[in-house]
C-alpha cells in the first residue's frame, strides 16, 4: 500500500512539474498574424480614451459613479466576432481590466465590476461563448496596476498618484487578489489562447521605462506558473517595453513593427520568440469622441504587411462606443483589409518573415520554398533583393502584358527585378519559387 501511494505521489509530481514546464504551442500565434485589440471599460462613457481618470486627473470616489453610467445595451458579442472574422483576424484580445481596475466579468474578488452596473451582464462570458463557437481565439488583457485599490503599492507608482488614496498599501494581499482574478479568468470561461499584461513599467524607477528593474517585486515567476498550470497552452506576454522576462510565450512592441522605434515605446532588442506589434486604428486606445484621424485602407494594409515581413503579428485596436458599438469608421476599414486578405492572405497567414530583409521599398513574407515580395513603394521602376537559390518569379497581384522581367547577379546573388508601369497603389506582389 505505501509502495502504491509513493508511486502515485511520483506520478502527480512528474505530470505536475511537466505541466508547468512545458512550453505552450505557439504555432497557431505565428500562423494567425492578424488579431483584434478591444479596449473596452466604464472610461468609454467619458469618451476621452482610458487614461481619462489618470490625465484629468479623477479621484477614486468620483470615478466610482461611472459604475452607474456604464451601460452597454447595444453589446452584441455575435456582432464583435463577426466584425474580426470579416476583417480576416484570427483572434481578439479584450481589455479584462484596464489600469482604473474595473472588470468586465462577474469577478467575486471586487464589487467593482460589470456586474454592478445598469447593465448587469458578463461581458466575458458572452464573448467566451461566441469566440469558442466561432473558432476565433480569445486573449485577455489584464491590467497589473490599479489607480484603484488601496493595496496596490501606489506610494511608489508613477501613475495614479492624484487618485485619492490614503490607506497603506499591503503587497501581498494585492499579489493574491491578482492570483485569484486570473484562477477565475482561467477556470470559468473555457479554453484561453492568452494573458497579456501590462502596467510593468508604472513601478519602474525610470520614465523611459527601459529598466529591467521595478520597485517592486511582481511575483512573475508565480502568476506564469499559475497561468499555465491552469491552461498549459495559454500564452503568456508582457507589455513592458523590455526584452522577454522567463516565462514569456511572445514579446509585445506598442505601436512599432518590431525593429522600428518612432513611438518611444519599442527600444527594446527582438527577440527570437514569437512577436506582436499592437496599433491603433485612429489614435486612441479607448473610445475618443475627438479623435477622428482614422488611418486609410492603404496604411492598415501596409502596416499590417509590414508586420507580417518582419515574422510578427498584428493586433489592431478597436475602441467601441460606451454603448457597446464599434464605431463604424473602424468598421468600415477592417471590411475593406478582410475584402484584401480574401484575395491575398494567402502571402500573410501562416507565413513567416521571408528571406530578404525588410526594405524601405518593402518587406518578405515565405512559406516553405515560395517566397512573397510584397512593393509597398509603387513609384519604383526595379527593386532588387539578395535570393542566392531563386528558381522563377511571377506577379501576382498585377495584369501584365509581358512576364515578369528579372536578372540575377551570380557572383552576389543579388536579383533585380524590373517592374511594370501600372503597380498596385497598396502591395504589389512577387511570387518567387526557391530552389
Amino acid at each position: 500500500m505505501k509502495k502504491l501511494v509513493f508511486l502515485l505521489l511520483i506520478c502527480f509530481y512528474t505530470v505536475s512539474y511537466a505541466q508547468q514546464s512545458a512550453k505552450p504551442d505557439t504555432k497557431w500565434f505565428e500562423d494567425a498574424r492578424f488579431g483584434l485589440f478591444i479596449h473596452f471599460g466604464p472610461y468609454s462613457v467619458l469618451g476621452s480614451g482610458e487614461w481619462i481618470m489618470q490625465t484629468r486627473p479623477i479621484k477614486g470616489q468620483d470615478y466610482r459613479r461611472l459604475q452607474q453610467l456604464f451601460n452597454p445595451q447595444a453589446f452584441d458579442a455575435r456582432e464583435w466576432v463577426k466584425t474580426a472574422k470579416d476583417a480576416g483576424m484570427k483572434y481578439i484580445t479584450l481589455t479584462s481590466r484596464h489600469h482604473d481596475g474595473f472588470s468586465n466579468w462577474a469577478t467575486a474578488q471586487s464589487d467593482w465590476n460589470i456586474m454592478n452596473t445598469p447593465y448587469g451582464k458578463d461581458i466575458i462570458r458572452q464573448l467566451a461563448d461566441e469566440c469558442h463557437k466561432e473558432n476565433i481565439k480569445l486573449v485577455f488583457y489584464y491590467s497589473l496596476l490599479d489607480w484603484m485599490r488601496s493595496d496596490y503599492q501606489y506610494e511608489t507608482g508613477r501613475t495614479g498618484q492624484k487618485a485619492g488614496r490614503t490607506e497603506a498599501s499591503d503587497w501581498n494581499h494585492y499579489i493574491a487578489f491578482m492570483k485569484a482574478q486570473l484562477t477565475e479568468l482561467l477556470t470559468n470561461y473555457g479554453e484561453i489562447a492568452g494573458i497579456w499584461f501590462d502596467g510593468h513599467w508604472d513601478q519602474t524607477a525610470d520614465e523611459n521605462r527601459t529598466s529591467h528593474e521595478a520597485n517592486v517585486d511582481w511575483h512573475y515567476p508565480e502568476l506564469y506558473s499559475l497561468i499555465h498550470s491552469l491552461q498549459p497552452n495559454c500564452l503568456v506576454a508582457n507589455n513592458h517595453h523590455l526584452p522577454p522576462f522567463a516565462g514569456e510565450d511572445y514579446q509585445i512592441f506598442e505601436r512599432d513593427v518590431p525593429g522600428e522605434n518612432k513611438s518611444g515605446l519599442s527600444g527594446q532588442s527582438v527577440s527570437h520568440i514569437p512577436l506582436e506589434t499592437c496599433q491603433t486604428i485612429n489614435n486612441s486606445w479607448g473610445f475618443n469622441i475627438t479623435d477622428d484621424n482614422f488611418k486609410s485602407v492603404k496604411t492598415l494594409i501596409q502596416l499590417l504587411v509590414r508586420t507580417a515581413g518582419t515574422g510578427a503579428n498584428l493586433l489592431l485596436n478597436v475602441g467601441p462606443m460606451p454603448n457597446g458599438k464599434i464605431q463604424p469608421e473602424c468598421v468600415e476599414r477592417l471590411q475593406q483589409v478582410g475584402q484584401w486578405l480574401d484575395k491575398y492572405g494567402f502571402t500573410i497567414y501562416e507565413t513567416r518573415g521571408g528571406t530578404v530583409a525588410p526594405q524601405e521599398w518593402g518587406v518578405s513574407t515565405q512559406k516553405g520554398n515560395t517566397l512573397y515580395i510584397h512593393v509597398l513603394d509603387n513609384s519604383l521602376k526595379t527593386v532588387s533583393a539578395a535570393i542566392p537559390n531563386i528558381k522563377s518569379a511571377k506577379l501576382l497581384n498585377i495584369s501584365a502584358e509581358k512576364p515578369l522581367v528579372w536578372k540575377k547577379d551570380k557572383k552576389t546573388g543579388e536579383v533585380v527585378f524590373t517592374l511594370p508601369e501600372n503597380l498596385d497603389e497598396t502591395d504589389s506582389i512577387i511570387e518567387v519559387t526557391l530552389k
